[in-house]
């Protein structure tokens, strides 16, 4: 029986109800929740909360008032207390203090509404664990908010906030921590975060990740989160990073994109992982702070105005994806070769000298030899690689680059397929590297399979492939694939998680089918293709995909479920030929297009 049916309560209001009067909320929709304990009143452009959904349980259904008989399955008394309220895309602009007489909410969603305060009385929700309020005008947040301890789920992205109560770190039940500041007006954060990150039991569960967003806000000083493993600082007026970043020794993934950076950040976080850098003003690279990315796998510098490389590069032993692209690189020290487990490369848009077209054009794997080759013709500079042993002049495969650089090479044969004896000869070997381009392969080698655990990078390049076959999908291992055909054909890259596999150069005509079974995806760019269509419901399965790049295609349209792929941060799609949305949305950004895109969903 609900709580609130006690001592024949009377409802003050009933005397001022007329028959004609329209419900706000209709009595069916009411007697379901009675019965389900949830209540769904999103789009339905409300500008109140109406009483009777304060009132819920607390007053007596109409049918029950008018002595209307009831069967077993209605019973009002012993009907449930409302866990589940939705409330979200309406119009409203303030929540009444009745908000308390629904104390058994679990999850509370208010979010894209027009609220610029709320009540004290949130505070009385003892039992609230989800609380959405993202999309709205706050400017401040009550502290009786902080005495929500039961709450895990806490959204505040895109309100006017511009500080935060510093008792909001007594929301010790964070369990997920799945706080979201981004796109509000904070300059500085109160020290009681630092403590709840530092304390909640959920950093040391390995199978997660603890995120905090500030991307939007013009913060400058940041609090020591010491077991924080994702930070996303991106879009703000950040010139350096806080001192206190040092102090975050979980940190493994930093996003700095968007900032006013002129340097690479000094940070002796032992175990980052992947540093975003792109879109700052850094013009060098400096040994110090190359240094103290002692873990670093991934680390993204396009789009600054980055000179030159040093050689101290070589410090970043662990390093396996550099993007350079769009800098002032003049030119490449050798040394950038001997990193050895670069497998990603990425120059474009830079003044490289020389350094040929075609070469760049041929991948990582080309280039890095290129340049170890250079570090052999400069002086003093011994060459300890031995003589290559090949098998007689007949013979299909290079026996010392397979044994010693785990290279299979069966490149520039013009064959349509691929001869069995070259996959006997590397039978029983540790393949990590095929070569198989400039052939007229039209699909893909079937026994590439037999070195799915070893194989990383595989160049098809300059072949007549005309599809993607979902065998790709069983090479695990794969963080390189090139599919390059001329050198004006711009890269297409994907990343897996964790892996980070390239694809270059082919001109798509539709969105792989492949890639929508590869639920790990992070990143697809097919920009400068020729894509005209995707399957917009498939995409949305794609949980983890981060960015989508389909800039420069031949879409006549895009699909407003497009906007549903919730977990996309960065979606570029101009220069295509489709009409709506018009180019001063698409120019706006991805958070402009994915809201203007869900406002197209039929209701």
């Amino acid at each position: 029986m609900s709580r609130f049916k006690r001592g024949g309560r009377v409802d003050s209001l009933s005397g001022f109800q007329t028959d004609k009067a329209e419900p706000a909320v209709p009595n069916g929709l009411l007697n379901a929740a009675r019965k389900s304990g949830q209540l769904n009143l999103s789009g339905r452009g409300l500008t109140e909360v109406p009483q009777n959904v304060y009132r819920l349980n607390v007053d007596t259904p109409e049918e029950a008032n008018k002595n209307l008989s009831f069967g077993a399955d209605d019973r009002w008394w012993e009907q449930t207390d409302l866990i589940k309220l939705l409330l979200s895309s309406n119009q409203l602009t303030t929540l009444s203090d009745d908000i308390r007489l629904l104390p058994g909410l679990t999850t509370l969603d208010l979010h894209d509404n027009k609220l610029t305060s709320l009540p004290g009385a949130l505070g009385e929700l003892e039992q609230l664990q989800q609380l959405r309020l993202s999309n709205n005008q706050l400017s401040t947040l009550p502290v009786e908010m902080c005495r929500l301890h039961n709450l895990h789920s806490l959204t505040l992205q895109k309100n006017l906030l511009e500080t935060l109560p510093e008792e909001l770190g007594q929301l010790d039940n964070l369990t997920e921590l799945k706080l979201d500041l981004s796109h509000n007006l904070l300059t500085s954060l109160p020290d009681s975060l630092a403590k709840l990150a530092s304390e909640n039991p959920f950093m040391c569960l390995t199978s997660s990740e603890t995120r905090f967003v500030s991307r939007g806000n013009v913060l400058r000083p940041c609090c020591a989160f010491t077991g924080l493993k994702l930070l996303d600082c991106s879009n703000n007026q950040l010139t350096c990073v806080p001192a206190s970043l040092s102090e975050m020794t979980s940190l493994e993934q930093l996003y700095l994109r968007h900032n006013k950076l002129r340097l690479l950040p000094q940070l002796p976080a032992t175990i980052l992982k992947e540093l975003y850098l792109g879109n700052n003003q850094i013009e060098r690279l400096e040994a110090e702070q190359l240094a103290s990315l002692a873990a670093i796998s991934l680390l993204e510098l396009r789009d600054n105005k980055i000179q030159s490389i040093p050689e101290e590069v070589t410090l970043l032993a662990t390093l396996t994806r550099l993007d350079l692209t769009n800098n002032d690189v003049a030119t490449l020290p050798a040394s950038l070769s001997l990193l050895p487990n670069l497998k990603v490369l990425m120059l474009e848009g830079n003044p490289l000298r020389g350094i040929r077209r075609d070469l760049l054009s041929k991948g990582t794997t080309e280039l890095l030899k290129y340049l170890r080759g250079r570090i052999k013709e400069e002086p003093g500079k011994v060459d300890e690689t031995p003589t290559a042993m090949t098998l007689p002049s007949q013979a299909r495969v290079n026996i010392h680059n397979l044994q010693t650089l785990k290279i299979l090479d069966y490149s520039e044969k013009q064959s349509e397929n691929i001869p069995d004896e070259v996959f006997d000869a590397a039978a029983g070997q540790i393949v990590t590297t095929m070569n198989f381009s400039k052939n007229q392969l039209t699909t893909l080698p079937p026994r590439l399979a037999e070195f799915q655990g070893s194989l990383t990078e595989l160049n098809l390049g300059f072949n007549k492939l005309s599809c993607l076959s979902p065998a790709v999908s069983t090479l695990m291992q794969l963080t390189h694939l090139d599919l390059s055909r001329s050198c004006n054909t711009r890269r297409v890259t994907i990343h897996f998680s964790p892996a980070i596999p390239s694809f270059s150069g082919k001109r798509f005509k539709c969105f792989p089918d492949v890639l929508y079974e590869i639920v790990s995806l992070e990143t697809v760019l097919l920009g400068n293709n020729q894509v005209g269509g995707l399957d917009a419901e498939r995409l949305k399965a794609l949980a983890a995909l981060y960015t989508l790049d389909l800039s420069n295609n031949d879409l006549l349209n895009v699909a407003p479920e497009l906007g549903l792929c919730t977990s996309l941060r960065c979606l570029s799609l101009d220069g295509n030929p489709f009409r709506t949305p018009r180019a001063a949305i698409v120019a706006k950004g991805t958070d402009a297009v994915m809201e203007y895109l869900r406002s197209r969903i039929p209701t």
